[in-house]
Parts: structure tokens; sequence; C-alpha cells
């Protein structure tokens, strides 16, 4: 009833409002209309009727929709921006239109929009975007627009789309997305599949074609052939050493994330020690473990060796490298990650410290592993989580494990001073 109360105050507020000079406004097939198309406009003009429900200004001179752009006229229902020389439109430049049914964006230059303010155009059912610099569209971009029966996308600048992306448009009748520069790799593979089964209208599909990689560069996406390609997966391995060397000055941790994926994923560490949180984009040094020409480092030796090889290398382990440590493979299918919580503990000190106390309770219920010599034995169906007590002059003290019997899952590892851990897993 209040927003029935505010429409009501709009229309008489509109009623009493001039309409602005450059513009025609009148009533027309019972629409208030507003024409300010071919005035020469570099701004959209104030001083709107309230009421105002077909807005056209095509064909002017408009370099962007700031926000608010259109905050006067909220019962816009037809809104035509067509051939104009907008750039960019701001956040917040049509969040205030939840009426509005049509949207003419095409033949601008538009590569910098707000693509969250369609969240709130739940009622659109024609957008034209076609003819723009448009490069990327958000997976999410049309989630709201369950009305929209068509869609222009054609003549812009993309180069992949996500897959799910028309997913939410579930009233979709029409859909042009030719003439643009598409990537042939395993990312735009879901498009051809779906394009190929959907009921949607898709014309000039000859046109939906290949510019890279140059052997399918003419190809259109109807025929495009197989691509061998899976979605990464990832092995966060280690392996506790079973020598109970003593740890010694300069102990270099070491893990090894193990990746599959086609196309090659690219790897990324995620550390959280104490000081905070450490992102690192592998490969950042070379197969010497000096920092790569490119990689911004504080020394020749970076305090996270990051190979190209999936190995990530800690010189001098100590307290302040306890934490959780995470690898990340992405390609254009999706993402895996695998993680390792890391801790350093004196025996018989209270040195397990927060890390181990977590899980110190379940060695009193006789769950877990124990040690003996320096390996682990695993005692119970639930060992995901790996903590190694030290032993002391051969005597194996508790430990507490959960995961899956029989192997060493990635957990939390106590490395004392009595043992030493040697997880270079792979060569260089």
């Amino acid at each position: 009833m209040q927003e029935l109360h505010l429409l009501w105050w709009a229309v008489l507020l509109g009623l009493a409002q001039a309409c602005p000079e450059p513009c025609d406004c009148g009533e027309k097939y019972g629409f208030q209309i507003a024409d300010c198309a071919y005035r020469d406009l570099e701004a959209v003009p104030p001083g709107f009727p309230a009421n105002v429900t077909t807005l056209s200004l095509s064909a002017n001179r408009l370099p962007g929709l700031p926000e608010g752009a259109f905050r006067e006229v909220p019962l816009l229902q037809s809104l035509w921006l067509a051939h104009n020389e907008i750039r960019t439109v701001a956040a917040g430049a049509l969040a205030s239109l939840s009426h509005l049914k049509s949207l003419d964006l095409s033949h601008n230059l538009i590569s910098d929009f707000a693509w969250s303010d369609l969240h709130n155009l739940s009622a659109l059912q024609l957008l034209k975007m076609d003819s723009n610099e448009l490069t990327f569209i958000p997976r999410d971009a049309f989630r709201s627009l369950r009305a929209l029966r068509s869609l222009q996308l054609n003549h812009n600048r993309l180069h992949t789309l996500a897959e799910g992306t028309f997913a939410p448009l579930t009233a979709l009748s029409h859909l042009q997305i030719n003439d643009n520069p598409f990537d042939c790799t395993c990312g735009i593979v879901w498009l051809k599949t779906w394009a190929l089964a959907t009921a949607v209208s898709i014309p000039e599909q000859d046109n939906i074609a290949c510019t890279s990689p140059h052997v399918l560069k003419g190809t259109p996406l109807s025929r495009l052939p197989p691509l061998p390609c899976s979605a990464p997966s990832v092995q966060l391995s280690y392996q506790p050493s079973q020598d109970g060397a003593e740890l010694r000055p300069g102990f270099v941790l070491a893990l090894h994330c193990d990746v599959d994926g086609q196309p090659a994923p690219q790897l990324h560490w995620h550390i959280q020690i104490p000081s905070g949180i450490v992102e690192i984009t592998s490969p950042n040094v070379g197969t010497d473990g000096r920092a790569l020409p490119s990689t911004p480092a504080a020394s020749s030796q970076p305090r996270f060796q990051a190979f190209a090889n999936g190995s990530l290398l800690i010189p001098d382990f100590g307290k302040l490298e306890e934490g959780t440590y995470s690898c990340l493979a992405t390609n254009e299918l999706g993402s895996a990650e695998s993680s390792v919580d890391v801790a350093l503990a004196t025996p018989g000190e209270g040195g397990e410290d927060t890390l181990g106390r977590r899980f110190h309770g379940k060695a009193v219920e006789g769950k877990g592993c124990y040690t003996v010599d320096n390996e682990v034995q695993p005692s119970g169906p639930e060992d995901n989580v790996v903590i190694i007590y030290l032993s002391r002059a051969g005597n194996p003290e508790a430990a507490v494990a959960e995961g899956v019997p029989g192997q060493l899952p990635p957990g939390l590892f106590l490395l004392g001073q009595s043992l030493l851990l040697h997880l270079f897993l792979t060569s260089f």
C-alpha cells in the first residue's frame, strides 16, 4: 500500500513538472513519453516529469551514465540509449528502474558496465547491448532476469563466457552472440553444447566463430572439434622421515602439490601464518631457488620458494612459519584445493600449542595413531588430521589423527627437535 501511495505521488508530481527544454514530452497510446533523441546532448538533462514511462535519448553524444542518472523517472518502462558515445555505465545508474521492460544500449563504446545494476531489473524483457566494447560478462550478470525474452550481445569483444551465464534466463527465446572474437579453448566448449541443445533461437550461428587459437580461426563454434579438457585435481603430499635424524639448524620444510588438468592449471599457494596471509602465484623462483626477475621479493631467495614443478620450500622453518598451507589449482573448467596444517612443538614442554590441543582429547579415548621410530601408525577409521608427538629415548608417545587408515592424508604435523621431516617429494 505504501508503494502505491508513492507511485501516486510520483504521478501527481510529474503532472506539475515541465519537460526539459531540449525534449518533447507527451502522451501516446497511454504512455507518457519523453523524446530527447537527436538533440546533440552530452548529458542526461534534468527536469523530467516523474510519470514518464518511455524515454528516448538515442543518437546523442552522451559519454557515460553516472550514478542516479534516471532517479527522476522511477516509473520508466522503456529506455532507449542507442547510438551515443557511452563508455561507462556507473554503479547505480540503472538500479532504480525496477519497472524497466526494455533497455537499448546498443551501438555505443561501453567497456565498463555495472552488471550488478541488472540484479534490480527483474521486469526486463528486452536487453540490447550489441555493438559495444564488452570483453567480459560475470557469470551471475543475468541472475535476476527471469522475464528476459531477447538478449543481444553480438558485435562485442567477448573472448569467452562462463558456463551457466544464460541458465537464469528461463523465458529467453532470442539470443544474438555472433561476431565476437571467441577463444576456442576448453572454457568455451560448454557454449557449443548448450547452443546445440537449447530451444532458444540463435541466429547467424556460422558467425559465432573462433578467433583463436590460430588452427581453429574461422571455425564456427557449432563445428568445433572435440578438445581434450579436464577440470583441475590436486594432491598435497608429504613424507615424514623414518631415519630418526635430529632436527638441525637450517631445516627446510618441503611440500609438493601434484596438479592435473587440461588445459594446464595455474598453481597458487595460500599461506596463513601468525604474521598474516601470504599469497604466491607459482612459480616465484627458478630451479636454483632464486627469485624470478618478474617476481617482487625482499631478497634474492624468498622466504617461501614456489617452484614450477609444484614444490614449496620454506628454508629455516620455525615458529614464525607455523600455519595452514593450501595449494589451489585453477583452469578454465574450475578449481581444486588441498591444505595441510603445520606446527612445531617440543615434546614435554607444552609446545603443541593451540593446534595440538584441539585434538589432544582423542588420544585419551584411544583414537588416532601412535608413533614408533618416527613411523606414523593409524589406529582408527577417522584419520584426516595427523598430529605427531615425538618419541624420547625410543619411547613412543600417544598421537592423534583422523583420516583414512593406512595412508597419510593432508593434516596437522607437529615437528619436534628429535624428528626430521623430509618432504622433498619430487626432483627438480
